[in-house]
């Protein structure tokens, strides 16, 4: 394991340069995509959840706001498909909506690459190995991100989460990265026409799961 004493200085070093170079080169993209999310979709422009980091440890993750809060007679959330804009899926094919997150890099709760920080209802479905994924800090790219990412089920993308923990290095970072900016002009591996936001982990085939999350908090 790399990550038992919490993050190497080296690479925080990494994400600070790299979070603060982003913020000044696209801050005019941020400040564009928050003025459209006010106009088109009013407020909060930010869309902010709780999220397991490092070891577990809960944090509040920003994004542009893509959807809108449209509700049913009953006063329910509508499904992600009919709440979702077209502005929201242009802002989702470019990962404009993720931008926020150097926020939480910047504050040393993310890193510029690691496993994708995930839902919290999740932790209770991973095994064992896949919980591994928390060894790290989450990230805003990561290994799975470039091998697939939508396109592949979800114990390949967290078998790759946890080959990342196993196999971290410097220049693996700037692979991530560059291939991430790489993919994200050329739009691939965005969500098929159609689909919302991804599908959700409902456990592992065989059943296995680890319940108790104690170890990483």
């Amino acid at each position: 394991m790399l990550f038992t004493t919490g993050l190497p200085a080296s690479k925080r070093i990494f994400d600070l340069i790299g979070t603060v170079l982003g913020l000044f080169l696209l801050s005019p993209f941020m400040l564009l995509t928050a003025l459209s999310v006010r106009i088109f979709l009013g407020t909060p422009v930010l869309f902010r959840q709780r999220r397991p980091g490092y070891r577990g440890q809960l944090f509040d993750i920003y994004k542009f706001r893509t959807m809108t809060d449209a509700t049913d007679i009953a006063g329910n959330l509508l499904p992600d498909s009919e709440r979702l804009t077209g502005l929201g899926r242009f802002l989702r094919a470019l990962s404009l909506d993720e931008l926020p997150q150097l926020l939480n890099v910047l504050r040393g709760e993310m890193s510029l690459v690691g496993p994708r920080p995930l839902f919290l209802e999740y932790l209770s479905y991973y095994s064992t190995e896949q919980s591994r994924r928390h060894e790290v800090y989450p990230g805003l790219t990561g290994w799975a991100q470039i091998n697939g990412r939508n396109a592949t089920d979800w114990p390949t993308r967290l078998a790759m989460d946890v080959w990342y923990v196993d196999h971290w290095s410097f220049w693996l970072d700037i692979k991530i990265i560059l291939i991430t900016i790489w993919k994200v002009l050329k739009r691939e591996g965005i969500s098929q026409p159609g689909q919302a936001t991804v599908e959700y982990f409902k456990g592992n085939p065989d059943g296995e799961s680890s319940n108790d999350f104690s170890r990483l908090t």
